[in-house]
């Protein structure tokens, strides 16, 4: 189902489909080197990056228990939890898979996310892509640290603080 047109509603992280179960199944630890290698999106207009500068300001200095780490370069578009466990990337362009209406997706305090399920070609893990937003934001987590639904829970509460909801054109 699209995220442009009805997503998944889900109010409480219990809710979240079968093939989030196994997210839930065991907590992280805190841990992480002191900065990430993130490559910042291509540059948005200059709205879209407004919105993402406000957003980095009200991103959680913990995320399923894992530190806020340094990002390199720095830039208000990216943010980083655990060394590279957990990256966040606003102002990314629209994503094909938006479009998809088989595509997963779960609704968290008022934000839609989109589902993506990496193979382990490309290190395994999820993407978590907000729609109904006007700026894109991306969350990857590693395999490894896949095991916590709650990191959306903040990362969403930020979100919807900070970027209004709409659809994006970029």
């Amino acid at each position: 189902m699209s995220l442009h047109h009805r997503p998944l509603r889900v109010r409480a992280l219990s809710a979240l489909p079968a093939s989030m179960a196994v997210l839930a199944a065991a907590a992280c630890t805190a841990g992480g080197s002191d900065e990430a290698r993130v490559d910042p999106p291509p540059t948005p207009p200059a709205a879209v990056a407004g919105l993402c500068a406000a957003l980095h300001k009200e991103l959680p200095e913990t995320v399923a228990g894992l530190a806020r780490t340094r990002t390199e370069p720095e830039s208000d578009l990216t943010a980083a939890w655990g060394g590279s466990a957990i990256v966040l990337r606003c102002g990314i362009p629209k994503p094909p898979k938006m479009l998809d209406p088989k595509q997963e997706g779960v609704h968290v305090n008022g934000v839609a996310w989109l589902l993506e399920k990496l193979d382990d070609g490309s290190g395994g893990g999820f993407r978590f892509t907000t729609g109904l937003r006007l700026a894109y934001t991306e969350v990857q987590v590693d395999k490894e640290h896949a095991t916590d639904a709650g990191m959306l829970v903040g990362l969403s509460t930020a979100i919807s603080a900070t970027v209004p909801e709409g659809i994006a054109s970029y």
